[in-house]
């Protein structure tokens, strides 16, 4: 079988991944050098954490498999099973923390309620004020910036899968061939159009207006710390964001603790991991009402390090990079993705939302199934 993936983020990427494990020849197409959205512009986590209980969660805990599977074989990963902690400053954010750890689905995520020195034994730089902290031994992470190019590097080694970059693909042509806008078509047995956030032009065309909205943050990334930070580290107000912390006692937290001003007016949440270098990826905001701005903003930075000094109990490095991305989510969030069949042979998988880096192998895995590749 031969296989056309379009579109060379970490969705399209592992839609060739699995492709290629299952010993089909995939045809790869990018329209820039290399994939710049959202599949480079995040956190590199692999967040099991939140996922809402359920099929998100079965998703989430599949595509953690997989990563660890695939990380041991492709080292350029970075994959590390760091796991994470979201500390708690009082007793109404204690409570969130409770309830989420007397989940039934706890033990499957690896929650467990740390008191605050537990928490700093786990993690040696959290040094700042704090009355305990949630973990969750199943979130891990990889090197986003670099991920997409070290799994191509071990695609392209099995001679079963070629890159075409530069070229942007305008046309469904017939059944299982795509036209790329050098004139050239491209034919196989399958279609797979793994856009992420460009979601007019070519797919308008041909799914027509899909149930995906665009979404756009900011984030930032420091200098080296100097010291590991040995897990990920989010805080109280990912409770307010993400699905798994959904109880009486989060809309305790909601009534009775009102978001700071800023983090409320930017629908912020803190989630922080550090890279390979050393440098700590620290956001983020999210926004998503069109038209975007086109430029960023630096009140939210400002909260973010505000927060983030508080827990290390000590001054952040130099910012060395700020940037903006935008990603592409379902309207209906309890969604893991929008999966379309737009014409015969031809497949669109898009809107996983900030789901995609975590869940991407598992999403492509499905796919496979489903087109019985």
């Amino acid at each position: 079988m031969k296989v056309i993936v379009v579109g060379a983020g970490v969705v399209g990427t592992m839609h060739a991944w699995h492709a290629v494990e299952r010993g089909h020849e995939v045809v790869h197409i990018e329209r820039e050098a290399e994939a710049r959205g959202a599949s480079l512009r995040n956190f590199g986590q692999i967040w099991v954490s939140g996922r809402a209980g359920g099929e998100e969660l079965d998703t989430a805990l599949r595509a953690r498999e997989l990563w660890e599977g695939i990380g041991a074989r492709v080292p350029g990963l970075g994959f590390r099973a760091i796991g994470s902690l979201t500390p708690v400053r009082n007793d109404l954010e204690r409570a969130v923390a409770e309830a989420a750890a007397a989940r039934p689905d706890a033990a499957a995520r690896g929650y467990e309620l740390l008191t605050a020195d537990e928490a700093r034994a786990v993690n040696p730089a959290l040094r700042g004020e704090f009355e305990a902290a949630l973990r969750c031994e199943r979130d891990a992470a990889v090197e986003p910036r670099t991920a997409q190019l070290a799994l191509r590097e071990a695609l392209l080694a099995t001679g079963r899968y070629t890159f075409l970059p530069d070229r942007e693909v305008r046309d469904v042509v017939g059944e299982h061939a795509v036209r790329d806008d050098r004139g050239e078509t491209h034919s196989g047995d399958a279609v797979v159009l793994c856009t992420g956030a460009w979601l007019s032009g070519l797919v308008r065309e041909v799914a027509g207006e899909i149930p995906v909205r665009r979404v756009r943050l900011q984030m930032m990334q420091t200098d080296p710390l100097g010291e590991p930070l040995t897990t990920s580290v989010a805080d109280a107000d990912s409770f307010r964001y993400y699905p798994a912390y959904a109880s009486g006692a989060l809309d305790a937290l909601n009534a009775g603790q009102a978001q700071d001003p800023t983090a409320a007016a930017h629908r912020m949440q803190l989630l922080m991991v550090q890279r390979l270098d050393g440098g700590l990826t620290i956001g983020d905001t999210h926004e998503y009402e069109h038209p975007f701005a086109f430029d960023t903003l630096e009140d939210p930075y400002e909260h973010l390090t505000r927060v983030v000094e508080s827990f290390l109990g000590r001054p952040l490095p130099r910012i060395r990079r700020r940037w903006a991305g935008v990603y592409a989510q379902c309207v209906d969030t309890t969604r893991v993705v929008h999966r379309q069949k737009v014409r015969d042979g031809v497949w669109l998988v898009t809107g996983p939302g900030g789901r995609g880096m975590t869940c991407s192998p598992a999403v492509a895995e499905t796919t496979a199934n489903e087109l019985g590749w």
